[in-house]
């Protein structure tokens, strides 16, 4: 079992814009003034184009597939949400919070798998909670360690407890469960996805501990970490604000890259910059408009592939 694999899906955007619907509960989210949508549009793909080629020169293999022109796809960019791949040949399909988002779904990009050489045995679909109001966006709202079989979970509107702890039913991981917090105009709200917050490596975790308000949780969730030997790199708010919490560990052809933005490597310090570097090299690439409009950052870019081969 491995916590982190060489390949990848990304799906190159076609509609790109700020997404109205998801904008009620992912304060990250700007409206860009004066800037017109084809603009906006041509330079999300030149962002994902240039970020597409940096993971491919490290020997990180990424199966792109364009955005459906049909649908009205905002956040097609962010596939991590929709959709996630396992060791056991598993594909897990999730309920999304905006309706618009729920076409992201497409047997077809399975099929791209399958034709890449993937093998897929079983597809566990839980979109039909959507029916019910109830939603769980992928590995945005978990994060798996895969290696020692536990799920951490941000509840928020777009994770719910219920559907979470049947997920880790299903794959037999043992959940650890919080509330994360972010202050908006004073008050605090759930942060609506657990990766702004929080990443998982190999060896380490990257996390925002002040946004867990409960003083148990967050003994809890550290307890959890440390007692699996991670090392615990702590990050503000105002960093999480830049995506800092945002990352991702791939392989690469020379070892393991921690994949960042360029805001939120700017965002880090000298300390935790190299605090990863002890364990990875990083990579990061400019994403400020897919940031401003998406309202997500690298890792919400990227679903990691750990399919078996044929």
């Amino acid at each position: 079992m491995n916590q982190i694999t060489n390949t990848i899906l990304m799906i190159r955007p076609v509609h790109f814009r700020m997404n109205e619907q998801t904008a009620v509960n992912n304060y990250y989210q700007k409206v860009v003034e004066g800037v017109l949508p084809a603009t906006i549009l041509a330079k999300a793909i030149a962002e994902f184009d240039d970020f597409v080629k940096k993971l491919e020169a490290v020997g990180i293999k990424v199966i792109v597939v364009d955005d459906n022109k049909e649908t009205d796809t905002p956040d097609a960019v962010f596939p991590n949400n929709w959709v996630s791949f396992h060791e056991n040949g598993t594909v897990a399909l999730y309920p999304m919070f905006a309706e618009n988002r729920r076409t992201e779904r497409r047997e077809d990009i399975l099929d791209v798998l399958e034709e890449t050489g993937f093998s897929i045995g079983h597809v566990v679909d839980y979109s039909s909670a959507e029916e019910e109001g109830v939603f769980l966006e992928g590995t945005g709202s978990l994060l798996l360690d895969r290696v020692n079989r536990k799920a951490y979970c941000a509840l928020s509107p777009r994770a719910h407890e219920d559907l979470f702890i049947e997920f880790c039913e299903d794959f037999e991981y043992t959940p650890v469960i919080f509330t994360a917090n972010q202050t908006i105009n004073g008050k605090r709200l759930p942060i609506y996805h657990t990766n702004v917050m929080m990443c998982l490596g190999e060896d380490f975790s990257v996390i925002c501990l002040d946004s867990i308000d409960d003083k148990k949780e967050r003994k809890n969730v550290l307890k959890s970490l440390k007692e699996d030997g991670k090392e615990v790199i702590v990050i503000t708010e105002e960093q999480v604000n830049h995506f800092a919490g945002n990352m991702l560990q791939l392989d690469g052809k020379d070892g393991s890259y921690v994949i960042m933005s360029n805001a939120a490597y700017q965002s880090l310090n000298a300390a935790q910059i190299a605090q990863i570097e002890k364990r990875s090299k990083i990579l990061y690439s400019s994403l400020d408009i897919i940031e401003a409009c998406g309202g997500g950052s690298a890792r919400c870019m990227m679903a990691e592939v750990f399919l078996p081969e044929n």
